[in-house]
Parts: structure tokens; C-alpha cells; sequence
């Protein structure tokens, strides 16, 4: 069996990182210039990280598949990001973020990152104020924070419900600003196709022009990928829609190991599914639920009447709702995590209490906060998620409780990455949503923007350089080698049978069926038999995608069939790795529920004893099933405990 080495520093835990900074190797400015850098992705995580990484002085390649930075997805994070700044004094600190993320992650993340990530957390604030990003403040002046979700201290800093549009376009001004110093090189509208290893290292990518559909090559000493999730295998998600897993499943293939494929975070205040042509899934932030409270009636019978359109909520008595969260979880309420407040409207509406026309929603009433704090202040925390609701749904919520119900919007898992975020595969780096690092088996809410620009801002432009240092001598590097000849083979031939194909059907025909399986079998509630089930259906799948997909256009110009059906193969794939991680993981964890595996209360039920470990998937060839390692997860600085959020 394969070692996995993470790399964790040697000491105490609140001194790992200062350690690992004080004697890690470092390059020189005059050796910065001689040494180049690919960065794929340009969302907070790949945006700070290229600016960071050009203002040090390195030769930086940026990589973004839209039009500008500006579009990537980052940009639709609503409701904040944490910092332990503790500036409500309310007893905040980095070892209670600490603990809050561990906890909140079902103890399935690593402690020396996850400290690492609460000890950063204060200076990405400091960073994004001196850029210019208009977090909320108090009257007095002060920044203000607001609470989330598995905490009980007030400790995400926000603008409005656009926190994700203010910070990536700080990001995107110090990239700009690296740009226009020439100390990085924008390529718009370019998406990574293939990983290209030289000698066993990472050394350069094959990108597709997606307005040309030229295949270029482009060489580096290093390659950081920061793409995201791949939520968007379930079709149906809160991802944007070129949001994909594609280039971390080409570093999977070069050999880069996928950690805890089947961790994928269900968020519990999404706006319902309401029609078969829907393409996509809109999210309400979560901090609505720090004065929006959660219900649905009590009988039976006026559920059924909503449901009928008979009765309007604003009718059911206060005593005839059931504030179930409330109920339930009497210390965090409406507060608690994602994946417990997910499963508990879930099994709300499985036993009949579900509203709307099709049971599967419940509500989120902002009555009691307009009384006690006035229309007017609601309307200054929340205005524009209140806008965005009634634009899509047609009703008034400050007149209309909201009617919300889970979706898939966050992957825990990804790439697996040590310490230093570098990958299996020396020289291959994956930072933000792309790695699996530091959510363990469910993420609290507010922190993948802390997370993102952690990593590109003060983690990443730290640990690249104990790689580089090594990389100096190397000239730069050209693109005319049997190694790139390969990979740009292999993506060709592989489009070329894509484009042969001219089956019936279309890639979101196919894409549908895999978010039907996807969601049956591999979403909320999975146990062994429904995910052999899914396995033996993806397969199936696979083998219908591959002899009728339908992608009409040319393969040398602007196509974004065959820009989804690239995309849609590996979405396939990974959803085969997903059922296979959670078949094996005989669990439940976090966003992991093996329904076999739960408490008398309803209850993730942890294994410490035979699953706390990453689980670490190598590809081993195409349709074969992967290996497994696995990295054990001891703990020496925090007490596993069955999670509790009801005292």
C-alpha cells in the first residue's frame, strides 16, 4: 500500500505554521524571475493566489474559463466569510474556530490545516478592508459580523448578501494590478484540458481556446489548480453552470490522488426545485437564518391543504407550527450546521409536512423578525436576497414566509493535498474547493471564502516556494517535447470520438439522467443497496453517453456542446468514484448519511474505531475500479465527541 505522507510540521498546534515559515525554503527575488507558474482558475482562491504569487516576483500564467475574473463563481457567495476576530466580545478565538470547524466537519478533517486556516483568518480581513471592500460596519464605525451556521459567537464578516461579488472584486484589483505590471499573463475564455508530466513532476497543461477551439500548450515549473467543486455532477445544484470538475479529474488521471470523493455538502436554504426544465438551483444565504425561522404546520392535514393551494401559511395558527429545528436543537435553533438543519427538513417532508405544490419545501418566516426589529432593518440586512426571491419566485417574503428546501452546493472532497498543498503528483498544487483539506465531512457556512483566500493569500505563496527552491537551475521549459506531443494526442483523440458519435441525444438530456441517479442514490440519504444500484446505472450511463450523445457544431471553433460534453464524461466518472467512496465508507459522517448508520435521534453515526482516516483514491485505468489508500486522521489536540447541538 501506497504511504501517504502529509507533511504535518512536528510540535504544538498553534505553533506548526510558525515553524514550517520560519524554516521552509525560500527562492530569491532575482531566482523569483527566472521561474514560471500556471494558475488555473481566477475565483478567489486562483485570483489571490496569482496576484500573490506575480507580486513575489514569479512569472505567472492565470487561467480563467469566462470572460473575465470577474464571472467566476466566487462572485455568487452571499452571506460572509468567518475570522476570529472577536470584535462582538463574545468569547471568539482561533482555537474556538478551530474547534467549531472540527466539530462541524464531523472530525473528519485534518487539525494542523484546519488550525492553520482559523490562525490566517484575521489577516485575509485586514487584507480585503486595505483593498477597499466595504464589509458592514456598526454605527460607531467598527466592522460588523453576524452569525452562521455551527457557532455561537458572531464572527462572519459580510457585505449585504454579496460578500462573495465584494471580496473577488478585491482579488481581482490586485490581479489586475499584477497584470498591468506585467508580473501575470490573463488567459480568458481558456479551459485546461489535459495535465502534461514531465519526469514524474507537474510541468505544464493543454488548454482549449473556447473561442477558437485551438488546443495550446503551456509549460511552467509548477502548476496550481483552482478550480473549484464539482457539484455540478448532480446536474440540479447552486454551481454556475460552467462551474466543473474537469481539471481535477485530469489530475486524478495523471496519477494526483481524489480525497473523500463522496463528502458533498447539502445546503439546507435553497429556493426549490420547481419545474423538469430547470438547468440550475438558487441559493438564499444562509444568514437568513440568523432572524428567519424554520416551520412547517403541525397537522397533517394543513400541510395537505397548502399543498392544495386551500390554505395560505400566513393562516396557520403560531400554536399549530412547528418550529421543528427549534425544537429539536434548543442551542443553535435555526443555527445549526447545513447538513443537520438539510436532513431535518428532509425528514420533515418524508413524514408528510413538507408545503408547496410539491411537498418538498418548508418555510423560512421572517414575521417575528419584522415585529421585533422593524421592516426597515430586516430590509437593510436582507433587501437584495428579498428582491432576488420574489424576482424568481413571485411572492412578497416580507410578506410571504420564504419557501426553501436542500440542494447540493459545496464538495468537501477533491484533490488530495498535503501540508504544503502540493498533490501526489511533486510540482501539481490544488487550493480552494479543488483540494479536500479542510471541511472534513461537512463545511460551516462562511468559511470556503475563508478557505479560498487563505490558501492563495498567505498559505500557498509560503509552501510553493519550499518546491520551487529545489527548480531554480531548470531552464524554462519548452512545449515541443514527446511529453506535450502525448497529452495534446490524447485530448485530440478524444474529441474526435466525441464529435464521431452524432447519437439522438443531447448532453443535458444525459446530463438529467445522471442527476436523477446522481440524488436518488448519492445524495441526502445513501445506503449499500442504492449505491451498488448506482454504481451498476452510471455504468450503464457511461456506455450510452459514449455511443449517442448528440453534439452538433465543429470541434475547431466556439461550441459549447462539446464544451458540456467534455465536461459531462468526467461528470460521470465522478460520480462512479463518489458511490464507491460512500459504498465503502460504512459510515455516517457529516454531508455523508449511510441511512443503515444513525443514532436512535436520527443522528449521523461516526466510526471512529474503522473510518477515521482520508480516503485517498488512485485511478488505476479506464474501467477498472481504483485503489484506495488511506491517511490516517490522529487526532492528538482535540476530544472526538458524538456531535451535539442540542445543549
Amino acid at each position: 500500500m501506497n504511504q501517504i505522507n502529509s507533511k504535518i510540521p512536528e510540535g504544538p498546534l498553534e505553533e506548526k505554521w510558525s515553524n514550517y515559515k520560519s524554516h521552509q525554503k525560500l527562492v530569491n527575488p532575482a531566482n523569483k524571475r527566472r521561474l514560471d507558474i500556471i494558475v488555473v482558475g481566477t475565483g478567489l482562491a486562483g485570483a489571490s493566489a496569482a496576484a500573490s504569487l506575480g507580486e513575489l516576483g514569479f512569472n505567472v500564467l492565470n487561467f480563467c474559463i469566462q470572460d473575465s475574473p470577474r464571472r467566476a463563481h466566487s462572485i455568487a457567495a452571499q452571506g460572509g466569510i468567518n475570522a476570529a476576530k472577536n470584535y462582538q466580545n463574545d468569547g471568539d478565538s482561533i482555537y474556538r474556530l478551530f474547534y467549531d470547524t472540527i466539530k462541524g466537519g464531523d472530525y473528519r478533517a485534518r487539525e494542523a490545516n484546519v488550525y492553520r486556516l482559523a490562525e490566517v483568518s484575521n489577516n485575509i480581513i485586514d487584507q480585503c478592508v486595505a483593498q477597499g471592500v466595504p464589509f458592514a460596519r456598526e454605527y460607531g464605525g467598527l466592522l460588523a459580523n453576524r452569525s452562521f451556521g455551527g457557532a455561537q459567537v458572531s464572527r462572519t464578516f459580510y457585505a449585504r448578501g454579496q460578500t462573495g461579488q465584494q471580496l473577488l472584486l478585491g482579488a481581482y484589483s490586485a490581479l489586475s494590478r499584477a497584470v498591468h505590471k506585467k508580473q501575470v499573463k490573463l488567459y480568458t475564455r481558456y479551459e485546461m484540458v489535459e495535465l502534461v508530466i514531465v519526469d514524474g513532476r507537474a510541468r505544464g497543461i493543454i488548454a482549449r481556446n473556447l473561442v477558437t477551439g485551438k488546443l495550446e500548450r503551456f509549460a511552467a515549473h509548477a502548476v496550481v489548480v483552482a478550480t473549484g467543486g464539482y457539484g455540478n455532477t448532480f446536474f440540479l445544484s447552486t454551481n454556475a453552470m460552467t462551474s466543473n470538475g474537469s481539471a481535477i479529474w485530469q489530475c486524478y488521471k495523471k496519477g494526483a490522488y481524489f480525497a473523500n470523493p463522496c463528502m458533498a455538502q447539502i445546503h439546507p436554504t435553497c429556493i426549490p426545485v420547481h419545474g423538469e426544465f430547470q438547468s440550475k438551483l438558487t441559493l438564499m444565504s444562509e444568514s437568513l437564518r440568523n432572524d428567519g425561522r424554520i416551520w412547517v404546520p403541525k397537522k397533517k392535514e394543513d400541510a395537505e391543504a397548502i399543498r392544495q393551494g386551500k390554505l395560505k401559511p400566513s393562516q396557520i395558527k403560531e400554536e399549530d407550527r412547528d418550529y421543528y429545528l427549534e425544537r429539536r436543537y434548543p442551542a443553535f435553533g435555526n443555527l445549526v450546521p447545513r447538513d443537520v438543519a438539510s436532513r431535518a427538513a428532509k425528514e420533515r417532508c418524508d413524514a408528510g409536512y413538507g408545503v408547496g405544490t410539491t411537498g418538498l419545501a418548508v418555510y423560512l418566516d421572517f414575521a417575528e423578525a419584522i415585529q421585533r426589529l422593524g421592516k426597515d432593518v430586516v430590509e437593510a440586512r436582507y433587501g437584495n436576497l428579498f428582491q432576488m426571491y420574489e424576482k424568481i419566485v413571485d411572492e412578497n417574503p416580507y410578506e410571504t414566509p420564504m419557501m426553501i428546501y436542500p440542494a447540493i452546493h459545496y464538495t468537501m472532497g477533491g484533490i488530495w493535498v498535503d501540508y504544503e498543498l502540493m498533490t501526489s503528483i511533486p510540482g501539481l498544487f490544488a487550493i480552494g474547493e479543488a483540494n479536500f483539506s479542510d471541511h472534513g465531512a461537512n463545511r460551516l457556512g462562511a468559511s470556503a471564502l475563508m478557505q479560498g483566500l487563505a490558501d492563495g493569500y498567505f498559505v500557498l505563496p509560503y509552501t510553493i516556494q519550499n518546491y520551487l527552491a529545489d527548480q531554480i537551475k531548470v531552464p524554462h521549459f519548452k512545449t515541443d517535447t514527446p511529453e506535450f506531443d502525448q497529452a495534446e494526442k490524447e485530448i485530440n483523440a478524444r474529441i474526435d470520438r466525441l464529435m464521431s458519435i452524432q447519437g439522438q441525444h443531447s448532453v443535458d438530456s444525459i446530463h438529467k439522467k445522471l442527476g436523477h441517479i446522481m440524488w436518488g442514490f448519492v445524495g441526502m440519504g445513501r445506503d449499500a443497496d442504492g449505491l451498488r444500484k448506482a454504481i451498476g446505472e452510471l455504468k450503464e450511463l457511461k456506455k450510452e453517453f459514449w455511443s449517442d450523445v448528440r453534439i452538433p457544431g465543429e470541434k475547431s471553433t466556439l461550441n459549447v456542446e462539446l464544451e458540456k460534453a467534455l465536461r459531462l464524461a468526467d461528470f460521470i466518472e465522478i460520480g462512479e468514484l463518489m458511490a464507491h467512496d460512500a459504498l465503502d465508507r460504512q459510515e455516517s459522517c457529516g454531508g455523508h448519511f449511510r441511512t443503515e448508520y444513525q443514532t436512535p435521534e436520527g443522528e449521523a453515526l461516526r466510526d471512529d474505531e474503522h473510518f477515521s482516516y482520508v480516503s485517498c483514491w488512485e485511478y488505476e485505468g479506464e474501467d477498472k475500479d481504483p485503489a484506495m489508500y488511506k491517511e490516517p486522521l490522529d487526532y492528538e489536540f482535540v476530544v472526538r465527541q458524538q456531535r451535539n447541538y442540542k445543549s
